[in-house]
């Protein structure tokens, strides 16, 4: 195993508002998630690490779909549909592609924050049997979902090639 340790990245020092706090968590997240997908040979980072099939191209593509239907789809009331945040990674999708495309959807999820004139303002629809739920709550969940997909690609990076570190 190649000890390729990236440093204990720490979270966000921010003494800010709450839109910028929120965000600043959820980027330090989003780039905690790119971080251990980057630099993986395209095999290693497709193949399932555990029992349930999760690899970590499979995550950042399953995020990439998560900030499009929250963001998106649910609070800016884009397209018709949400996409399917369960379709595995297609085999001629790179891992340069995947991340780009995730980038891409945090940086569009951002603009689409940045632009909302209250946190407190609700979504146009909801992905779930509940009211459209609010700009805040959509970020917080979010930060939630981020961060425990950032832990599952800590735990996959390390059994790939022994890297540790945020």
């Amino acid at each position: 195993m190649t000890d390729t340790w990236r440093g204990d990245v720490r979270p966000p020092g921010i003494d800010a508002g709450e839109r910028e706090t929120l965000l600043a968590f959820l980027d330090y997240l989003r780039e905690a998630v790119a971080a251990k997908a980057t630099g993986v040979p395209g095999e290693a980072a497709r193949a399932p690490g555990v029992p349930s099939g999760t690899s970590l191209l499979g995550l950042v593509k399953h995020l990439t779909a998560v900030e499009h239907n929250w963001f998106g789809w649910a609070f800016a009331g884009e397209g018709d549909e949400p996409l399917d945040d369960e379709v595995p990674p297609a085999p001629g999708e790179t891992a340069d592609g995947l991340l780009a495309a995730y980038r891409a959807a945090a940086d569009r999820s951002n603009r689409i924050v940045a632009a909302c004139d209250r946190l407190d303002r609700p979504g146009a629809r909801s992905l779930r049997e509940t009211p459209a739920p609010t700009l805040r709550w959509i970020l917080v969940h979010m930060i939630e979902e981020t961060a425990r997909h950032a832990g599952h690609a800590d735990i996959l990076r390390e059994r790939i090639d022994g890297s540790t570190g945020r």
